[in-house]
């Protein structure tokens, strides 16, 4: 009798990493690396920033996949990360996926991390982190939206994993910190009226700036009246951020409140182009 073989699964794997630097008053490459199923694209822009789409060529991710990123904005950059369309994590068989980012914004720089929504799937598996180095004077955007399933398509995310840690220092002090976990009763724990009262689509949004009192009457006067969006202004370790909370029925209804949130403290920029194509 011939021994069984066990073939494990294959799983994805990818790293990618870009430099910034300015030459002439622009925004050009220093460094660019891409392994496995991280790729980096730079469209053109007609300004003096520059922008990179972030792709996963592995077309989804489930459990066991591994992604890292890593950027850097030399001084006086400008740069805009996003992604090419909404990450999927698709349900695990085994193991936990996990995708890695790190960004430093050096003196005098701004990044905007601008990733498109990230669509979990029924028992699906994920660990997220960020990692963020500010300069003192450095500007930082951050949002992360996350999709419990596609409504139109009737998916419900009743059981899982989610994990997303968020760690940013400016000039090495902690400015901003925060765990996210859903395990387990999903669906349940969605449910609570102090978590998402039964919504389907949540965002965070992070803004480091000297502009965030200005930046805050904007954002309150976008959000409204919603009960299901809320802004406030914090002062930390010498530096100001804004942090926005919102929270909707689906990601259409998600996007429609997060769009013009992005473009105000983006000083009336349009989100990236990939979010509409």
């Amino acid at each position: 009798m011939n021994d069984a073989v066990i073939i494990a699964p294959q799983r994805a794997w990818g790293r990618g990493r870009l430099v910034a630097k300015s030459r002439s008053g622009r925004a050009c490459i220093a460094e660019l690396y891409q392994e496995g199923c991280a790729k980096i694209r730079l469209p053109r822009t007609f300004d003096a920033s520059m922008e990179a789409v972030l792709i996963n060529s592995s077309g989804g991710v489930t459990g066991g996949d591994r992604i890292s990123w890593a950027f850097e904005a030399g001084e006086g950059t400008a740069l805009t990360l996003t992604t090419q369309a909404c990450e999927k994590i698709y349900k695990a068989s085994a193991g936990t996926a996990d995708i890695s980012t790190r960004i430093s914004v050096a003196s005098g720089s701004r990044v905007d991390w601008l990733p498109q929504e990230t669509i979990l799937f029924d028992r699906a598996s994920l660990s997220r982190s960020l990692e963020v180095d500010l300069a003192e004077d450095a500007t930082f955007l951050a949002v992360e939206a996350v999709l419990l399933g596609r409504k139109a398509m009737g998916e419900v995310v009743q059981a899982g994993l989610f994990r997303d840690r968020w760690r940013v220092r400016s000039g090495g002090r902690l400015l901003h910190a925060e765990n996210l976990t859903l395990a387990d009763d999903i669906a349940a724990l969605a449910g609570r009226s102090a978590v998402l009262r039964g919504a389907a689509a949540f965002a965070t949004l992070l803004y480091v700036g000297t502009d965030c009192e200005r930046m805050l009457s904007r954002l309150r006067g976008t959000i409204g009246d919603r009960a299901s969006a809320g802004a406030s202004h914090f002062r930390v370790a010498g530096r100001d951020k804004l942090v926005a909370r919102v929270a909707a029925t689906d990601g259409f209804a998600l996007r429609k409140i997060l769009v013009p949130l992005i473009s105000h403290l983006r000083n009336d920029a349009s989100v990236p182009k990939v979010w509409t194509l």
